[in-house]
Order: C-alpha cells, then sequence, then structure tokens
C-alpha cells in the first residue's frame, strides 16, 4: 500500500481534554498528486481546518472545514472551468475494526485508525474527493437541443390505461 498523497499524522495522545484545533494545508507537490488521484485537471489548493475532541474510548470527534480551488472539466463542452469548494462536515475517528456496521446516513463517519497516528491529511483528502460534483457542469453550459430527450415516457401511456380501468 502507497502512502497517500496528504500525509498529516497526529497522535492522539496530543488531544487533551479541551481539544486540539489543527489546520492542513497541502503544498504545490501533494495538490498536483492529489489531482492525479481523482483524475481532475487540476488542485490549486486545499485548506482544511479540524477541531479534535476526545470521546472516550480511543474515538474522536472532528468538526472540520474545507476550503478548496479547483479546475474540473465540464462534461457537456469538455472544457475545463474552476470551482471553489467550501463545506463544513463532521466524522469520528476510531481504531481499526470498531467501525459502525450499520450505515446511517445521519450518523458521522467512522474512519479506522491504527496505532497511535490519525491521519488528518488523508480525512481532509476524503472530504474533497466526497464534495466533488461526479457530473461537473460549467457555468452556463446547457445540452444541445438535439441531445435532449423529448421521446415519450413508455410508461405514460400504461398509466393512461390504468387510468381506463
Amino acid at each position: 500500500m502507497s502512502a497517500p498523497e496528504l500525509h498529516r499524522p497526529v497522535n492522539p495522545d496530543r488531544i487533551g481534554p479541551s481539544g486540539l484545533n489543527i489546520t492542513v494545508d497541502a503544498s504545490p507537490e501533494e495538490c498536483a498528486a492529489l489531482a492525479e488521484r481523482m483524475h481532475l485537471p487540476a488542485i490549486h489548493s486545499l485548506h482544511c481546518e479540524f477541531r479534535l475532541t476526545d470521546e472516550g474510548r480511543g474515538h474522536f470527534a472532528a468538526r472540520g472545514h474545507l476550503r478548496a480551488r479547483i479546475t474540473q472539466t465540464c462534461v457537456i463542452t469538455l472544457e475545463e472551468f474552476d470551482t471553489e469548494i467550501d463545506e463544513a462536515f463532521q466524522i469520528r475517528f476510531v481504531p481499526a475494526g470498531e467501525e459502525t456496521a450499520v450505515i446511517d446516513p445521519e450518523d458521522d463517519d467512522d474512519l479506522p485508525y491504527e496505532g497511535n497516528s490519525i491521519d488528518l491529511g488523508e480525512a481532509a483528502a476524503e472530504q474533497l474527493a466526497l464534495t466533488l460534483d461526479p457530473y461537473p457542469r460549467s457555468p452556463g453550459a446547457e445540452l444541445p437541443t438535439e441531445a435532449q430527450d423529448d421521446a415519450p415516457n413508455p410508461f405514460a401511456a400504461l398509466a393512461a390505461l390504468r387510468k381506463l380501468n
């Protein structure tokens, strides 16, 4: 397994009773490596602030704020365009093997860690990946009229028949 492109290990012992604030800023080289991993033309900047608090039993809550400036490729025009990301998030770091088995969209995501190292860099990279639009459109990009589907819905005829019965 190769090392993550953005590696910022933090020893959980540093997270005292009053919590710990840490900022992760990616270098230009780290941004380039992350852009390659995420299949983006470019990541110009990535800045992530974490507020870590100890929940006991090796579990740590993290509130964060991610800011990034990236270049994406429009799925309609295939032209590159720049966009800004500004997202708040909440996650939990838990010892590996103690992740919640049931996925609940209302709960914070559990990120496992091993030993005495929580990787805030990888957590920031994962949060960036989660914010990316899988079908990015540049501002004002519209489908050409010949590409728009104006064909009638095949289920519309079935619905009409059902109303007759």
